[in-house]
């Protein structure tokens, strides 16, 4: 079972936001300031923010260049992940992953079951990392940001959770980029 160990200390995260839109303005970016809100209220740092059109293009360069920055240890992009032509989030982060945490989207799944039944379906929610950085897109809605944070990242980003947690490993990621 999970569970917090005190005797563990907190390591705080630096964690980047993106919003992927085509309406919205960061002003009217209530999506990422739900993961903001959070992140920081959790004592995690706000290391970058941005917003980017529906252009999968520019989003996995902006993905590249956070990835590239030695001081960003996460990325969390919201918006671009559902069904429509314009939905190119999901393939931008691909584009761009070493690995995939193919977890990630079957567990935000089962968590969205429970507030949205069937509806759940409809979210291409993904996870991976790259250069030793983690990258989640989850959905443009508030709630499902909310849930995300709050039912697994928030968790994940927490040193003391045990049984594991994304933090520890953190250092071994990029690991196969230094052997010789």
């Amino acid at each position: 079972m999970s569970r917090i160990d005190e005797s563990r200390p907190f390591l705080p995260m630096r964690i980047a936001v993106l919003a992927v839109s085509d309406t919205r303005t960061l002003a009217e970016d209530k999506s990422g300031d739900t993961l903001v809100e959070r992140l920081t209220r959790d004592g995690h740092r706000l290391a970058a923010r941005a917003i980017l059109r529906d252009e999968a293009d520019e989003i996995e360069a902006q993905l590249r260049a956070w990835v590239a920055d030695p001081e960003i240890d996460v990325i969390l992009s919201t918006g671009g992940t559902g069904l429509t032509g314009r939905d190119v989030t999901v393939e931008a982060h691909r584009r761009v992953y070493e690995k995939e945490i193919d977890a990630f989207a079957t567990v935000f799944t089962m968590v969205s079951f429970q507030k949205i039944g069937t509806s759940a379906v409809q979210s291409r929610a993904t996870g991976g990392v790259a250069n030793g950085t983690y990258l989640f897109a989850l959905p443009g809605s508030s709630g499902a940001c909310r849930d995300a944070w709050d039912e697994i990242l928030h968790w994940q980003f927490d040193y003391r959770h045990r049984p594991c947690n994304f933090v520890e490993i953190l250092p071994r990621l990029d690991e196969h980029l230094r052997r010789k």
